[in-house]
Order: C-alpha cells, then structure tokens, then sequence
C-alpha cells in the first residue's frame, strides 16, 4: 500500500511541477515543495521497512530530484522574469 502512495505523490509531484513551471505563482511553490518532501519521506520509508536495494533506490531518486529541481529552478526563473515586466 505504501508503495502505491509512494508512486502516486511522486507522480503528483512531476505533474504539479510541470503545472508550477507553465503557469508560476508564490502559493504553488509551496505545494509543489510539499509533494517533493512527500516523495522523499515515504521513499526512505520503504528503503527503511523493505531493506531494499539502496544502490537501484539512490539513482532514481536521483533522476526524479533532478528531474523536479530542473522544473521547479524554471518555474522560479520564469516567475522572476513576469515580476521584473510587471515593474
């Protein structure tokens, strides 16, 4: 059952971010912040309870961090970027 939470927030987490980076807004980074910690918390929660692989585990979780920095660091830039025209 965890695991299928584990995949959904994670997946959530992608699409949200992907939503942050289309349309940026200050009250969406903190939803998207809060997915992130979701994923990691229920992530070390089956590293922890399963014993599993640690190796395999590290290097998606790797790939999905890069993957929802790389979103989130553009939705910021692109959020600057409307601040400084609007000014």
């Amino acid at each position: 059952m965890i695991i299928l939470l584990h995949v959904l927030i994670a997946s959530t987490s992608l699409g949200y971010a992907t939503y942050v980076f289309l349309s940026p807004s200050e009250s969406k980074f903190k939803v998207a912040y809060t997915l992130v910690a979701g994923t990691f918390i229920s992530g070390f929660y089956l590293v922890w309870s399963k014993q599993a692989h640690i190796l395999s585990t590290c290097i998606t979780g790797l790939c999905y961090l890069a993957a929802v920095t790389c979103l989130i660091a553009a939705a910021q830039y692109r959020l600057a970027l409307a601040k400084r025209k609007i000014r």
